[in-house]
């Protein structure tokens, strides 16, 4: 749901569809910044004998925007090559894989990782980067952690880089939550009299595995000027963060062969800043054209986040539950500010990630806002200034936090007048990080092991 399958072309193109977007400082490497991106939607762990893997034809790219105008200042892009060793057989290995250079390994891929600036300067950071393979079994790929430690590169003083398949992080109750906005733990109150009794939340992408791309990079190289001071207030501070990926313009198909030609620019045909941002705000004529422009151009899309169509669904399928947010009829001044601008200073006491007037879907990190070490899964609205919408960690329940946003409990920090219902703090897919079977790791890239396809053979 984050942003899964989120628009009618995109979702017809898995392999350049991303699915999250984290960005946060460094827990074990605090001069540092992870960037996470996710791509590759809901994959089955058993998903042999081609196994995922990302495109070749696509261009990925992880943006910083630091001088808030929503256009990308850094840009770092993965470029990928596959290979394959035995074009004679069916098979993906042909025996244990031990190394990232075992020979048993038939489809592997490689990529370059490439630093661009905008005034045009670009950098070549890796060539010839190996990815892990997918985590086929416990005879294929028997010690999978050892095969993805080989996978993390260091590109450069202070930087690490990993590409590949990660588990999962990402909770959500889609088979709830898209059958008529249902929410198991309040479905009794729901407008549809089928339920009598709250039941807990039910993981949709449990057992399901992602591809990802994973940077940890200096503070220094992200933020203005390269500044890395301490101050929460100093505009230089906060840094916007946002995914896409691009195909070529032109694509010709060969007849017989199977092959085809692609030329031209890259066109953009994915984004993801904010999570849910395209997925529940922009209604469905505009999603595909949402994805192939820039945050800066998102004063187009401020309308629907000014009066977002879930809130007003949410009055009608929970009748009397909401009252005051039925009510309320002036544009989500607290909305607009989460996801569009930024939290100008002054609104929570010593915290702003305020960008300025662009409105743009940027994922905003003040990075001198340091990890916190006694995280919440709710981040900011919970007091966790280190979490979301500061940023995202791969553990934020942004599920409920932007449900909650949603059905109110924001708006009295921007509004005084307002009181936010009652049912506004505890509206909830009934979700946790404890419904992972995979558990986050601590360090780098800090998504957890890919579930295999041995043990989790249902697709």
């Amino acid at each position: 749901m984050s942003s899964h399958r989120e628009a009618p072309e995109i979702s017809k193109d898995p392999v350049a569809d991303s699915t999250d977007v984290y960005a946060f400082v460094s827990p074990d490497a605090r001069d540092t910044v992870t960037l996470i991106a996710n791509y590759i939607p809901l994959q089955g762990a058993a998903g042999g004998p081609n196994f995922y893997e990302f495109g070749d034809d696509v261009l990925y790219e992880i943006h910083i925007d630091n001088d808030g105008d929503g256009r990308p200042n850094v840009t770092y892009q993965f470029e990928f090559t596959t290979h394959v060793r035995n074009p004679n057989t069916f098979l993906y290995n042909t025996g244990p894989i031990l190394t990232l250079d075992s020979p048993n390994w038939n489809r592997h891929q490689t990529y370059t990782l490439t630093r661009v600036e905008s005034g045009g300067r670009s950098t070549v950071l890796g060539r010839g980067l190996a990815c892990p393979p997918c985590n086929v079994g416990p005879l294929s790929t028997p010690d999978y952690p050892k095969l993805a430690a080989e996978a993390v590169h260091g590109v450069g003083k202070g930087r690490k880089v990993y590409a590949g398949q990660r588990a999962e992080g990402f909770y959500v109750d889609l088979g709830s939550i898209f059958d008529l906005g249902t929410l198991r733990p309040f479905q009794q109150l729901h407008l549809q009299p089928a339920f009598t009794q709250p039941a807990p939340g039910v993981n949709t992408a449990k057992e399901l595995n992602v591809h990802s791309l994973a940077l940890q990079v200096p503070i220094t190289e992200l933020t203005k000027g390269g500044w890395s001071g301490g101050d929460v207030n100093d505009p230089r501070a906060t840094i916007g963060v946002w995914t896409t990926a691009g195909r070529r313009k032109a694509r010709v198909l060969e007849s017989g062969t199977g092959k085809d030609h692609e030329a031209g620019p890259f066109v953009q045909v994915s984004r993801l800043g904010n999570p849910l941002f395209n997925e529940v705000l922009v209604p469905m004529g505009e999603k595909d054209e949402w994805n192939s422009l820039p945050p800066a151009d998102d004063k187009r899309f401020a309308r629907y986040v000014a009066h977002p169509e879930l809130a007003g669904l949410l009055n009608v399928l929970y009748p009397g539950v909401f009252p005051n947010l039925a009510a309320y009829t002036k544009p989500r001044a607290d909305l607009l500010a989460i996801l569009l601008t930024g939290i100008p200073a002054g609104v929570i006491p010593g915290f702003q990630n305020y960008t300025g007037a662009t409105e743009a879907d940027m994922l905003r990190l003040n990075v001198a806002v340091p990890p916190s070490a006694n995280p919440n899964i709710l981040g900011l609205v919970a007091g966790d200034a280190a979490g979301f919408p500061n940023g995202r960690r791969v553990y934020d329940d942004v599920v409920t936090v932007e449900l909650r946003a949603i059905a109110g409990l924001t708006l009295s920090l921007v509004d005084k007048s307002y009181t936010p219902d009652g049912a506004a703090g505890v509206i909830t897919d009934g979700l946790t990080p404890t419904d992972l079977d995979n558990p986050y790791l601590n360090i780098f890239p800090y998504l957890g092991v890919p579930y295999d396809g041995y043990h989790h053979p249902a697709s």
